[in-house]
């Protein structure tokens, strides 16, 4: 019982000293760092200490130390050269470097023996440990034993060589050139040693391809291992003169270090603001928020040579937007990874995170971190300024919506029909057919008036949602107005012949007619039951020869006979159109004007300075005294005209009457320029450039002081002849303006084709402006983009003093309308102008 009372104590106490031993050994193994490796870098890890200990052993069995003396000189000499340290960063990693190629040389030279890789491991074991001591350069242990074990590895076949080939007797003997040139092949063959080992160390740790790591390192250093070696091979070459030239290595690796710190560093921050306008540049490349973040992302990746960058940002709408470049050796490899941090802010305002991952223990250096900061700072305001012109930019398409659309419904609007109908029109084939249909409610006012407005409100958006439920994406549904809808049908035969004409017209019917069943469904509205009954009225017609008022006219005379009819659905019938003849007979009349003095007249409206009160230009409107029809507009008659081959007589004759005027107060004094609105038509007119121009010398006006308006709908077409009509011009000195800006869909895109001097903001803007945000950010943008365009910008249609107020206070420097003048004879003009303050010296006239 004894003996076995011994026996367990004693295998107990075995056993618990194994268990304590194994927990100390699991604590120095964390504690070294190797458990935060990858698995393939701790292998070799423990490979290359393995081999480092075989061939330092190996060497002092070889080659015993038999003179201590100089093994410490050695020992010291390798301390030294080690504790001034380069850093290079290849790949996102860190190499670190040093003068060990020099010392390597002199201790070849001192000592080639078998115990030279054990002292050049022990020196460098120890200058590891004392730059972590004391110049707070911590590392991980198992990284100071790995490099003390590679440069072990390193030294043993350059020992070897160096023994084989040396041919002096002593450290102290004159160095032959054979010696010299045996020293400088051993060095170089140390140093390309350590280079091959120290790669495919970072390759196995971090992942990155061992070629890259290579041809990058050796790129690096060449410079700082020539250094080496001529101060090893100098060294050497002094003890054979005196031994005490030994004490000089220390100082002068250190000069050297000094000198190509210095170099290293003025390279590195060259080639690291190099890097950082190639980032900016590309930031500036993106105007949206996700091409900013992600080319953000990859210049981060080149920038600072991280393995993976995230760029995360908030988001008011929902959840953090991330976008990440590079994370390829993150995912590879599950070693330890330092991360850097930074907040994108802009005037203290959070936009989101910059982080940078590096595989291993590479961070950043101060330098790199100053860099970091403004970097994220640049990227921080890229992302607010995209966001912001984000917003902007749907504010406008928000305002232009509700421009084009109609509040009640939601459909399109009048407007928005006429201008997106005219566009798809000249987009299609001229043969096309295309039909309109005009739908009225019959009982609409029958349902206001029982039911009150609120009622007949809810029947207009019942009506609407299900014209809507049928209705494809490619066809256009409006409200016109009231109770009236109109839908725009493409889908129809296009050969354009009589019978597809008939075909499309048959087909158009059958369309009407279901539309006009599906309002009549039953509804409820206020409690009772209501039947939107429905007239329609049905217009085809080719592409090419009508436009969207002439359509919306022939569907109204259908519509006219529908409601009056026997049929609630009724095509139109060119017979019982009198405004057709009308047309024909109001042309011919035009023709009569034209020949006389008396009909055709201009009114002209100033354009006033909102700072000065002075005149900036007179614009010139076409009246016609009719003896007939009485005053008519340009309304009442241009389209008439345009459809006829009047249109370039009647310009001339406008543009004549202005000139006429634009004398007479020149002849008194006054200097303003006259402005005179064109038809898209004019321009096709490849003559018209030398009628101004005749016009212009007859009158002794100089051609600056005419300005010709234009709309947007002239970019819509690609007509060479417009673009030389418009080049001509402005050869000429005619300045061109650009009226109704911003209610077309081609605004900016009008602006990078014709070149423009004026702008004129659209009276319906100026109208909504008051109460409508999203109309003065409009009329904001368009003044913004006039000055920094260089162009001129008039606000059309005042009526108010508040509404002179807000465009003064929105930046608009000049307008004209009823609130200032309305248009008035050209006899009282020059007293009106005369009443007006004197324009300042040099002030450039914005023309109405």
């Amino acid at each position: 019982m004894l003996m076995n009372s011994v026996v367990h104590r004693i295998t107990e106490g075995l056993r618990s000293g194994l268990d304590r031993s194994r927990v100390a050994l699991r604590r120095a193994y964390l504690a070294s760092g190797a458990a935060e490796l990858p698995r393939r870098a701790r292998t070799f890890v423990a490979f290359a200490v393995g081999a480092a200990l075989v061939i330092s052993i190996g060497g002092v069995l070889f080659s015993p130390v038999d003179d201590w003396p100089r093994f410490g000189i050695v020992v010291g000499l390798v301390v030294a050269s080690h504790l001034g340290r380069l850093r290079v960063r290849i790949s996102g990693s860190n190499f670190a470097t040093a003068w060990g190629d020099a010392a390597f040389i002199v201790a070849v030279w001192i000592g080639p023996d078998g115990w030279l890789p054990a002292a050049m491991g022990l020196g460098v074991l120890l200058a590891n440990l004392l730059l972590q001591a004391f110049a707070d350069e911590w590392k991980p242990f198992v990284e100071t034993i790995r490099r003390s074990a590679s440069l072990t590895i390193a030294a043993g076949p350059a020992a070897l060589v160096a023994h084989l080939l040396l041919q002096g007797d002593g450290y102290d003997q004159m160095v032959t050139p054979d010696d010299g040139f045996a020293l400088a092949a051993t060095a170089l063959g140390y140093s390309l040693l350590t280079v091959v080992i120290t790669c495919v160390y970072t390759a196995l740790r971090d992942g990155h391809a061992f070629g890259t790591l290579m041809r990058r390192a050796l790129s690096s250093i060449w410079m700082m291992t020539l250094g080496n070696l001529a101060v090893g091979l100098g060294i050497v070459g002094l003890l054979g003169v005196d031994l005490r030239w030994l004490i000089a290595l220390p100082p002068v690796l250190w000069a050297f270090q000094q000198a190509y710190t210095h170099r290293l560093l003025d390279s590195q921050e060259r080639q690291g603001w190099n890097r950082y306008a190639d980032a900016i540049r590309a930031l500036r490349r993106h105007g949206d928020i996700s091409g900013i973040a992600n080319a953000g992302a990859r210049s981060a990746l080149s920038l600072f040579r991280a393995n993976e960058v995230v760029v995360e940002l908030l988001n008011a709408d929902g959840p953090t937007m991330r976008y990440t470049a590079g994370g390829g050796p993150l995912r590879r490899n599950s070693g330890v990874i330092a991360s850097v941090t930074r907040p994108l802010e802009v005037a203290g305002e959070p936009v989101g995170t910059l982080t940078l991952h590096f595989a291993g223990t590479v961070g950043l250096r101060s330098r790199d971190r100053a860099a970091l900061a403004a970097y994220a700072d640049a990227l921080g305001v890229a992302l607010h300024d995209a966001a912001t012109h984000a917003a902007l930019r749907h504010a406008t398409e928000r305002a232009v919506d509700e421009a084009v659309r109609d509040p009640l419904t939601k459909l399109f609007n009048r407007e928005a029909l006429l201008r997106r109908g005219d566009e798809t029109l000249r987009g299609l084939d001229r043969s096309a057919v295309v039909a309109l249909l005009m739908l009225d409610v019959d009982n609409f006012k029958d349902v206001n008036n029982t039911l009150g407005h609120v009622a007949g409100d809810q029947l207009l958006q019942i009506a609407a949602g299900r014209l809507g439920d049928v209705v494809s994406d490619v066809e256009l549904l409006a409200r016109l107005g009231g109770d009236e809808f109109g839908l725009l049908l493409f889908d129809l035969p296009e050969d354009g012949t009589e019978q597809a004409m008939r075909q499309a017209e048959r087909q158009a019917l059958r369309r009407a007619r279901r539309l006009a069943a599906a309002l009549a469904e039953p509804t409820e509205i206020a409690g009772v039951t209501v039947s939107a009954e429905t007239s329609v009225g049905v217009v085809v017609a080719a592409a090419g020869r009508v436009d969207m008022p002439e359509l919306l006219r022939r569907a109204d005379v259908a519509l006219y006979q529908a409601k009056d009819g026997q049929s609630s659905v009724v095509a139109y019938d060119p017979s019982h159109d009198g405004a057709s003849t009308d047309r024909l007979a109001l042309v011919a009349e035009m023709r009569t004007a034209l020949s006389l003095d008396d009909q055709l007249l201009v009114a002209l409206q100033p354009a006033i300075d909102l700072s000065t009160g002075a005149a900036t230009g007179v614009e010139a409107l076409a009246r016609w005294e009719h003896p007939r029809r009485g005053r008519l507009h340009p309304k009442d008659f241009v389209r008439a005209v345009e459809a006829s081959e009047l249109l370039a007589p009647f310009t001339r004759y406008i543009v004549d009457k202005a000139l006429t005027a634009a004398a007479l107060w020149r002849a008194e004094g006054i200097d303003v320029p006259v402005s005179v609105n064109l038809s898209a038509r004019n321009l096709l007119d490849a003559e018209l450039p030398a009628d101004i121009g005749v016009l212009l010398h007859k009158h002794r006006i100089p051609a600056a002081r005419l300005v010709l308006e234009i709309t947007e709908t002239v970019v819509m077409s690609d007509l060479r002849v417009i673009d030389e009509v418009l080049s001509d011009l402005r050869e000429m000195g005619v300045q061109l303006s650009v009226d109704d800006f911003g209610t077309g869909y081609s605004s900016l895109t009008f602006l990078t084709r014709i070149a423009v001097d004026e702008v004129k903001v659209d009276r319906s803007f100026v109208r909504a402006m008051g109460d409508s945000p999203q109309a003065a950010a409009i009329v904001r943008t368009t003044v913004d983009l006039g000055r920094q365009l260089g162009l001129r910008v008039v606000a059309e249609g005042v009526e108010t003093h508040e509404q002179r107020r807000v465009l003064a206070e929105l930046g608009c420097t000049a307008a004209q309308g009823f609130h200032f003048f309305r248009p008035m004879p050209s006899e009282e003009i020059t007293a009106a102008l005369r009443s007006l303050p004197d324009p300042p010296t040099g002030a450039i006239a914005h023309v109405g």
